[in-house]
């Protein structure tokens, strides 16, 4: 199931061990590179990277120190937003299984276009895993649409197996 097509974020953790095994642990994400003060044996960062990914990096973890500490002055753990697409709607479900096992899963919101997850990480940060309906299937779907994800009665619709949009779910291009 691999994750696809965020370029990269970097994320105020709170422990950085804790959160490479819980993006490893439950969306296969690999270590690719990580950062140690002075020598030390405690990360202080690492750059992890989705299963399926080219990106040197999709996302990276620093770890804050008491936010009164010169270290991290003012930093408590944070994340704006970020979305990862999925290709297809069993990819989707076996994500949500995974997370309803983990306990992550915060929520889930059919936006139309866009058939959406929402998790919660170890520091309550909060991320989306979606997937968008092809161009020339979006006529099927209202596009104002904010309401809870029936993900059965989606997979009824589309297919299991019908691979999503990509970005904006613009037709491709060849």
């Amino acid at each position: 199931m691999p994750v696809q097509r965020l370029n990269h974020a970097v994320l105020y953790v709170r422990d950085v061990e804790r959160s490479v095994a819980f993006y490893s642990d439950l969306l296969k994400f690999r270590t690719v590179f990580r950062l140690h003060a002075d020598g030390g044996k405690v990360p202080e960062g690492a750059f992890v990277q989705a299963e399926g990914s080219s990106n040197d990096h999709d996302l990276a973890f620093l770890q804050i120190a008491d936010p009164a500490s010169p270290q991290s002055p003012g930093r408590h753990p944070g994340l704006a937003h970020l979305a990862w697409e999925v290709d297809t709607l069993a990819e989707l479900r076996q994500i949500r299984d995974k997370l309803l096992r983990a306990g992550a899963l915060a929520y889930e919101i059919d936006h139309g276009t866009t058939k959406s997850l929402y998790v919660k990480d170890p520091d309550d940060l909060e991320f989306e895993v979606c997937w968008l309906v092809p161009a020339e299937r979006i006529d099927e779907v209202d596009r104002e649409a904010f309401t809870p994800l029936d993900l059965d009665a989606v997979i009824a619709q589309f297919g299991a197996d019908l691979p999503g949009g990509t970005g904006i779910s613009a037709p491709a291009r060849h």
